[in-house]
């Protein structure tokens, strides 16, 4: 199990915590990784930081993005898996920059509660059931916010917004699960837009890059996509009708399902050497 986080832990969801600069919807990917180039050849990335390799490295496209995003980005694809060393002087070789950004990005990952101190140096935050229910544990309590204001605050365009992306993803194919997550994305995140509260917003921007790091959608979860989809139009129902109370319940019900999930999976993935 990873450390207790205190003040770090909470850190990243404090507003003006992060510099701008992650979206949740940036689908762009880094090169693989796992393959570093420096001065003496190509390396390939491990537990305990780079070993030689023959593989090549990435693209010109690649190495233009920011050092942070491009970390950032390999921790969500999982190409620097939990536990995986952050060394300054490989990153540095990898993002073709100094150790100055390669530096500060990982200050920021740190403060995010992505990247955490251990006896081996930094590294990217190991995963746990401990981890999946302390971020549930918040997502519930916010999200219940957000819908609950969202019923009270939306508008006619918030309301067309939720209800048709919610029908559209009622209609994928479930087993598009990389299609069928940014779906659910999507229409989570337009009732966060329509509760208008920015400082809400920005939290649940935040926790979701902890959620982003558990890749398999609950979705995918037997039984669970024909109830999650009736829960969304109920909720979408709920705000239409003004009931915030509805809403709410509805919004606690659903994501304390989803959480009961996750750690099924995750205990599943962890018995058979996934994570």
């Amino acid at each position: 199990m990873s450390p207790k986080i205190c003040w770090a832990k909470w850190y990243y969801l404090l507003p003006g915590a992060c510099v701008p600069g992650y979206t949740r919807d940036d689908s762009r990917r880094a090169d693989p990784l796992p393959t570093i180039e420096g001065s003496n050849g190509v390396f390939e990335w491990s537990q305990d930081g780079p070993r030689k390799s023959s593989r090549a490295h990435g693209t010109t496209n690649d190495r233009q993005r920011s050092a942070y995003d491009r970390i950032k980005q390999a921790i969500i694809d999982r190409e620097l898996e939990p536990g995986a060393a952050l060394i300054e002087t490989a990153l540095a070789d990898w993002c073709k920059v100094s150790r100055t950004p390669i530096r500060e990005a990982l200050t920021r990952l740190e403060m995010e509660g992505i990247a955490v101190r251990s006896d081996r140096g930094l590294i990217v935050r190991p995963e746990s059931a401990e981890d999946v229910l302390d971020i549930y544990e918040t997502r519930i309590a916010l999200e219940v916010t957000a819908a609950r204001l969202a019923a009270e605050r939306r508008t006619f365009h918030d309301l067309l917004q939720m209800r048709e992306l919610a029908e559209h993803l009622a209609k994928m194919d479930v087993n598009d699960t990389r299609g069928v997550a940014e779906g659910n994305h999507r229409f989570h995140e337009q009732i966060w837009h329509a509760a208008h509260n920015s400082s809400l917003l920005d939290l649940l921007d935040r926790l979701g890059l902890h959620l982003a790091r558990y890749p398999t959608t609950t979705l995918a979860y037997p039984g669970r996509w024909e109830a999650a989809n009736e829960q969304h139009l109920a909720l979408v129902d709920a705000i239409e009708a003004r009931d915030s109370e509805r809403a709410a319940e509805i919004a606690s019900s659903h994501f304390t399902e989803s959480r009961d999930i996750r750690i099924k999976m995750w205990i599943k993935e962890s018995a058979a050497g996934m994570l």
